[in-house]
């Protein structure tokens, strides 16, 4: 059984920086793809970025290229999403899913998801 474990979530001020990681554990991720989403009040899940498991090559919605940062330890099986100069429209549950094959942006293409983790950007 494939599961997703997010962590790191919390409250920033606007311009902080936080990192939310998700472990995954349940099957052999060659030649999969990872991507970390969000929802926001409408509940609709965004694409954010998205990395091949084995490459480590990476793709970035154009609202957060240049702030947020994915990557992925092979070793420990987890993927990182790093996020400088949040913003309050960043507030949102972050999720990383998983699916077999290259990077989509939408979520129906995702087999397996993490719980979410909420992040909050606010003074």
């Amino acid at each position: 059984q494939v599961q997703l474990v997010e962590s790191g979530g919390g409250l920033v001020q606007p311009g902080g920086f936080l990192r939310v990681s998700c472990v995954v554990s349940g099957r052999t991720f060659d030649g999969s793809a990872m991507a970390w989403f969000r929802a926001g009040p409408q509940k609709e899940r965004v694409s954010l970025a998205g990395i091949t498991w084995t490459g480590g090559g990476s793709t970035y919605a154009s609202s957060v290229k240049g702030r947020f940062t994915i990557s992925r330890d092979y070793a420990e099986s987890t993927v990182h999403l790093q996020m400088n100069r949040l913003e309050p429209e960043d507030t949102a549950v972050y999720y990383c899913a998983v699916r077999r094959g290259g990077i989509r942006t939408s979520p129906e293409d995702y087999e397996d998801w993490g719980q979410g983790i909420q992040v909050t950007v606010s003074s």
